[in-house]
């Protein structure tokens, strides 16, 4: 009895969110641009001030890093937890300039005229009401709030027990700078972070929520595909490649793995797996087996193994794996065609790169791989919202409904038909 007393009361606080999320909605849907930049800019400028030593935000984020640490949370997870001057710095650029960028709610598009006079076309609405529910990443409340305000969306946050202090108190600084925009406080709220079947209560509510966005580990994401009765945007894993032609500039290529790898080896854009043609492996793996220096862990399969000292043997689990930490799994093969059946059976949609110098191989090699990013010449780390020009981005869709890739504005909207007419009837 009491279960079903605590799960009714879940399900009556979700619906009392859910409520004041579909009013905040339909108040913002008519908000010119202006109104709703003001409210970022107020943003950045409170968010400018909670980067300064002693803040609230830097306090709450410290009991939170803290608490993750004695918890035994791992490192790379431990990292995406902390905030300090430079990443609220980088918030604040990313809400100013989501802030610069165009409104995309109205546009008009593909507006043309029928045989029957009937001029018909599409303009861009918001999608309502959108769950978020993420792991770790404070920063995430930052950008998911910016980007659904500016695109009309009223947005609900549900962070990781990790990161809940953090979550709270940057909560509190959206509301506080929306509201003094004289715009609904409540277009963003924070859900308190609770267990999985307060999760699935969320993600039942059917005609409440428009759409669901899961950001953090395959699990989760699982978890939520698995439960939802709401439309939802899936992104398991990002297993990338990078696929190193015969011809290549190894110079570059060595920068690649680098930059892919080491820079963040915890987050979903880093390289996880390095394919190598044959012709260029010997002095390509020598120079990549040098970056053990640096912690990275060689794993390679039985051809590569020889050319890289000190690399331990792949297995067959090593492939189509996302690591998150500085290990890479090597292949050497001997064409354009083995990589891309390689990448069609391992790959996991995310990022996938090239690096050569044939035009022509990297022209086939941007039709023929699907992933929501294919880069020539160029590291995985750049399948990031911000990195492609969005300002920010409130996921990664590795699915093809609605949406592919990062996640900016535009995403955040669907289209509606609209028709202007002079008395026109059917017939």
């Amino acid at each position: 009895m009491r279960r079903v007393h605590l799960e009714t009361s879940i399900h009556d606080a979700l619906l009392g969110l859910c409520a004041r999320a579909k009013a905040a909605a339909r108040a913002l849907r008519p908000v010119a641009r202006a109104p709703k930049d003001h409210a970022l800019r107020l943003l950045a400028e409170r968010l400018r001030a909670a980067a300064e030593p002693g803040s609230a935000l830097l306090a709450e984020n410290a009991l939170d890093v803290a608490a993750a640490r004695a918890a035994g949370l791992a490192e790379a997870l431990v990292d995406r937890l902390v905030l300090d001057g430079p990443r609220i710095g980088a918030m604040v650029d990313a809400v100013l300039e989501i802030a610069s960028f165009d409104d995309p709610v109205g546009e008009v598009i593909g507006m043309k005229r029928r045989p029957n006079g009937l001029l018909v076309g599409q303009a861009r609405i918001p999608l309502g009401v959108i769950a978020m529910i993420y792991e770790a990443r404070p920063n995430v409340t930052v950008d998911a709030a910016a980007l659904c305000l500016k695109s009309g969306n009223a947005v609900l946050l549900r962070g990781g027990k990790e990161a809940a202090r953090s979550n709270l108190a940057l909560g509190a600084i959206v509301r506080d700078a929306i509201a003094a925009a004289g715009l609904p406080a409540d277009a963003v709220q924070i859900v308190p972070a609770g267990d999985r079947e307060q999760m699935k209560a969320l993600i039942g509510l059917t005609g409440q929520i428009d759409l669901v966005i899961p950001r953090g580990g395959e699990g989760l994401i699982r978890f939520v595909a698995e439960h939802a009765r709401v439309p939802v945007i899936e992104h398991y894993k990002g297993v990338c490649h990078l696929f190193v032609d015969e011809g290549a500039d190894l110079d570059m290529a060595l920068r690649l793995v680098e930059n892919g790898k080491l820079q963040r080896p915890g987050v979903c854009n880093a390289l996880e797996c390095l394919l190598v043609h044959r012709a260029v492996a010997a002095p390509l793996l020598a120079r990549v087996a040098g970056l053990a220096d640096r912690g990275l862990e060689l794993r390679v399969d039985a051809e590569g193994l020889p050319l890289a000292p000190g690399a331990t043997p792949a297995t067959d689990d090593d492939f189509g794996r996302e690591f998150l930490a500085p290990i890479l799994a090597v292949r050497v093969i001997g064409s354009l065609d083995e990589a891309l059946d390689h990448i069609a059976r391992h790959g996991s949609r995310h990022t996938e790169v090239i690096c050569t110098a044939s035009y022509d191989r990297s022209q086939r090699f941007l039709r023929e791989v699907d992933a929501s990013c294919v880069l020539v010449n160029a590291s995985t780390r750049f399948n990031d919202g911000g990195q492609l020009g969005l300002g920010a981005e409130i996921g990664i869709s590795t699915t093809k409904l609605h949406a592919y890739g990062p996640m900016g504005l535009e995403s955040l909207t669907a289209r509606k038909w609209i028709a202007y007419g002079d008395g026109q009837t059917r017939t």
